[in-house]
């Protein structure tokens, strides 16, 4: 009950996701504070914020749950994979890499509800850090003490830009098109700015990768993707792409799942399939 009203950041709105009735949630969290002895929330007339405390307590709770739903997973295993399987990845990935790979594991093991969630390096990281995805394709090697590490894929980036664009010097006085903070891609975009000495421009934020290659083909400004994510728009006389400088033209996608816990059958099986595909060193 606590981690609901944690994400929902509301009484009512837990209440109808559990099932419960609205006073027995609001009493076990009066109860749960007093056993503790500590505010876990921050009540306001629009609805409840954790308090320093909570946010405590739900890093722990996140864990205790995920951990009840690994152990269940691991005793109901049998030889075939069966559940739930959710998978994290950044959007270029999903775009790119990741159809032919989901459509050859669903046709081998369709008992497994398969989803993908796309978001930036860092959410993802985070989300599987809480047990709310069992493994996730990040932009680059992780070393995480809680995190296990598997190569995946080696990606040429390069700066795209609208076609009347010519050279990267024309390109680095352009504003930047990139997702949230915690976009590898924007880091790297940042680093090449900074090393050749250009003044930092506007960045701009968008939440989809569409936007973003939509926003440069209109000349908005400019951005980095991987070269399989860039070929087709460049085909298609929607973008020019620029090479970077070699020591930052390469980056690694890799897959991350938690040390030390079960691998859910539904997960080792996918494992296996990227070993298989010569993926996964």
């Amino acid at each position: 009950m606590f981690q609901m009203v944690a994400k929902e950041g509301s009484i009512t709105k837990a209440a109808e996701r559990l099932g419960y009735v609205q006073s027995n949630v609001t009493a076990r969290v009066r109860q749960l504070e007093a056993e503790l002895g500590t505010t876990l929330f921050v009540r306001h007339n629009r609805g409840m914020l954790l308090s320093a405390s909570g946010k405590t307590l739900l890093a722990y709770a996140d864990k205790i749950i995920g951990m009840l739903d690994e152990a269940t997973h691991a005793l109901s295993a049998g030889s075939e994979p069966v559940g739930q399987l959710q998978i994290g990845s950044t959007q270029s990935a999903a775009a790119v890499r990741l159809p032919r790979l989901l459509t050859a594991y669903y046709g081998r093991y369709p008992r497994v509800l398969l989803s993908l969630t796309t978001g930036t390096t860092q959410s993802l990281q985070d989300k599987v850090l809480r047990y709310e995805l069992d493994g996730a394709f990040v932009g680059h090697r992780h070393e995480h003490p809680e995190l296990q590490t598997y190569a995946a894929f080696d990606e040429e980036l390069v700066v795209v830009s609208a076609p009347t664009v010519l050279t990267l010097e024309e390109a680095a006085a352009k504003p930047i098109l990139v997702l949230s903070a915690g976009c590898s891609y924007r880091d790297v975009l940042v680093r090449w700015l900074d090393a050749g000495g250009y003044s930092q421009p506007l960045i701009m934020e968008f939440g989809t990768l569409e936007a973003v290659i939509g926003g440069v083909s209109a000349g908005l400004g400019i951005s980095l993707l991987p070269r399989s994510v860039a070929d087709k728009p460049e085909a298609d006389g929607l973008l020019r792409t620029l090479a970077l400088p070699l020591e930052l033209s390469r980056m690694e996608t890799t897959f991350i799942v938690r040390k030390e816990s079960h691998a859910s059958g539904a997960l080792a099986a996918f494992i296996r399939l990227l070993e298989e595909a010569g993926k996964v060193g």
